[in-house]
């Protein structure tokens, strides 16, 4: 298989990129813009591989290997997990702390994250801590705490401009999904629904929860609605319950993940923002 190697950072100097492209002593390297070369026509191996991960990773470098000429066209849609993906917090810990209960709450959104704890069970403890809670801290989660990723607003109008759809699929709630869908012209959203009554957070989640096989199901609705299939779908996430949506995907992409999914994710972006993906399939 012909093998390209991109090279990003957001601090990357082309100096330092192209003493880790050295190393793969490739044919040819090719400027993506001030931060980001992509290096074509070199002898693959899972030594140089793991060579160059290391050497990038001192360097506060991403390193990708993907199969060359792979670029946005072959996709149909960017399906995107919400908490500590497309943004930068999470919710439910940022909601908690209205109760003063976020270090407790976010010790059991972390262990879920990667992949101790069954999901369902974790987010139903979570939010049976928030019972009686004023639903207008929502309200303030949105407005103070939630800022979008680095590069996701680049990255979103990028793949919508290239006519691929947009799915945000979220383990966290609607109250989120729903503002962030209009803020940022998303196609689909899917995420749980609070329960609130009289003003209050009653502690419950309306209807199922979206969990692991819910986000892989969503992935697959919204495919057979497009009229394609998973595999012409870019997933990106960040915890363990993203990773059957992952692994259905023609493209994974963790993105500042926890090591159970970014050790088997496609590509891995620890250091670039969201944006990264437009380097990683540049025509």
């Amino acid at each position: 298989m012909n093998m390209n190697l991109v090279l990003q950072g957001p601090c990357a100097e082309r100096g330092a990129l192209d003493r880790i492209a050295a190393l793969a002593s490739p044919a040819r390297v090719v400027p993506l813009g001030a931060h980001a070369v992509r290096c074509e026509q070199f002898a693959y191996s899972l030594e140089l591989k793991q060579a160059i991960e290391l050497a990038a990773h001192a360097a506060q470098v991403d390193a990708t290997f993907i199969e060359a000429g792979r670029t946005l066209s072959d996709f149909r849609l960017v399906t995107m997990d919400m908490d500590s993906t497309l943004i930068t917090i999470e919710c439910i810990d940022e909601i908690a702390d209205m109760q003063g209960l976020k270090p407790q709450v976010a010790e059991i959104t972390e262990a879920a994250m990667r992949g101790e704890l069954d999901f369902s069970d974790s987010l139903k403890r979570r939010v049976a801590l928030l019972e009686g809670l004023d639903a207008s801290a929502l309200e303030r989660v949105y407005e103070e705490r939630l800022q979008i990723s680095m590069g996701g607003e680049n990255m979103l109008a990028a793949v919508k401009a290239a006519g691929l759809k947009t799915l945000l699929v979220s383990g966290g709630f609607t109250f989120f999904t729903a503002r962030l869908q209009k803020r940022l012209g998303l196609d689909f959203v899917h995420a749980n629904e609070l329960e609130i009554v009289n003003g209050k957070l009653t502690g419950r989640v309306v209807g199922g929860i979206v969990d692991a096989e819910e986000k892989k199901r969503t992935v697959e609705r919204v495919c057979a609605q497009l009229d394609t299939t998973p595999k012409q779908a870019i997933v990106m996430g960040d915890g363990a319950n993203d990773l059957k949506m992952m692994k259905v995907s023609g493209l994974s992409v963790a993105f500042r993940a926890k090591p159970v999914v970014y050790q088997q994710a496609d590509v891995a972006l620890n250091f670039s923002g969201l944006d990264g993906l437009l380097n990683i399939l540049a025509d």
